[in-house]
């Protein structure tokens, strides 16, 4: 057995979970996802920020306010595909193109200075294929291309056409479908924006039809991420229908990245299960242990009340002001709890326990 199919394996030997671990499991994919996949587009929320915005409606610090609409139109795009690929219902562009409406939100209008000076623009259109060419410049300086306008219609037509046979067939691991479907997606880029995004939320609804664990592609991850799609690119050439339908062996450096992140996600889903909760929190997506109970006894109190006061902690769990202060110190200087906006007391926890 692979690696994966070891992880998958013991996943399968620890459902049902219980209602606490789900909740739990299921909150830290959603902030993992929705932070990591707009991060690597470029959203300048903080992980902290993501946090408070969509578990609590609040904001943080200074931020855009198109990267916060984008945030939170991103999460809503999440649950559609969760609650889609609960249903029995074969894909469709359709369901592609609302994604995308949802997640664009509305048209909008793109200005760019050509090298003459002169500026021009185009449209963004929200839920609608492009309508203008779309490429990318590589590494090297030199252009790819995506496929054109009047291409995509039909690319797309055979993508969902073969997603949706291959899928009933049961011939690929959902990883590989996954991960075929993604890059074959990228390579038509359907959309003037927002198709990598859109990508990796189809990577998901796949894999949560086929009953398996979602996963997060980490924008600290993200020069492994374009390198693997980039050897896929060199393997199956640069012509874009060649792209729309390349082969699962011709991307095989992809599939083999993405198998990877896979496993290292279920791998942390394991070990959330079975680790101590004393000491074991979440902060941006990575495990945090704290060698003893304390730090999280004290984040306990600011989460119940976060303007709770020093001799208030220290009552409460029985240690001296000047070790809560300490504590207290460190905590926020780890970026674990922030000050509100505009606020000089008080504290928001930025730092998610592994119980609640």
């Amino acid at each position: 057995m692979s690696q994966l199919d070891k992880l998958y394996s013991q996943w399968l030997d620890v459902q049902p979970l219980s209602s606490d671990d789900e909740k739990r499991l299921k909150r830290k994919f959603m902030l993992d996802f929705n932070y990591n996949s707009n991060h690597i587009e470029g959203n300048t929320l903080t992980y902290g920020q993501t946090e408070v915005l969509l578990l609590l409606g609040e904001v943080i610090g200074s931020a855009k306010m198109k990267d916060l609409e984008e945030m939170k139109a991103h999460n809503i795009c999440l649950n559609m595909v969760e609650q889609e690929a609960q249903t029995d219902e074969p894909l469709t562009e359709t369901f592609i193109r609302q994604v995308h409406q949802v997640m664009l939100r509305e048209d909008y209008k793109v200005y760019r200075k050509l090298p003459g000076g002169e500026t021009t623009s185009y449209i963004v259109h929200a839920g609608r294929y492009k309508t203008r060419p779309n490429s990318v410049i590589t590494p090297t300086g030199e252009r790819f291309e995506y496929a054109s306008p009047e291409e995509t219609p039909a690319l797309m037509a055979d993508l969902v056409r073969w997603y949706n046979e291959v899928a009933e067939e049961g011939s690929m691991s959902p990883i590989q479908l996954a991960a075929l479907f993604h890059y074959r997606y990228i390579r038509i880029h359907p959309f003037e924006d927002g198709n990598g995004r859109i990508a990796r939320l189809m990577v998901n609804f796949i894999l949560s039809r086929h009953k398996w664990p979602m996963m997060v592609i980490r924008s600290k991850n993200k020069k492994a991420y374009l390198s693997a799609l980039a050897l896929a690119d060199a393997s199956v050439g640069p012509i874009p229908a060649d792209g729309a339908h390349a082969s699962f062996k011709s991307i095989a450096p992809f599939v083999d990245y993405m198998e990877k992140a896979l496993s290292a996600d279920i791998s942390a889903m394991l070990e959330s299960i079975s680790g101590d909760r004393e000491t074991m929190w979440w902060y941006e997506g990575e495990i945090i242990r704290f060698s003893t109970t304390t730090p999280g006894r004290i984040l306990r109190v600011l989460q119940s009340d976060p303007n709770a006061s020093l001799s208030t902690i220290s009552t409460i769990l029985a240690i001296s002001r000047s070790a809560i202060q300490k504590q207290v110190d460190n905590l926020a200087e780890k970026g674990y709890i922030a000050r509100p906006e505009g606020k000089k007391r008080g504290w928001i926890v930025c730092i998610s326990n592994m119980e609640f």
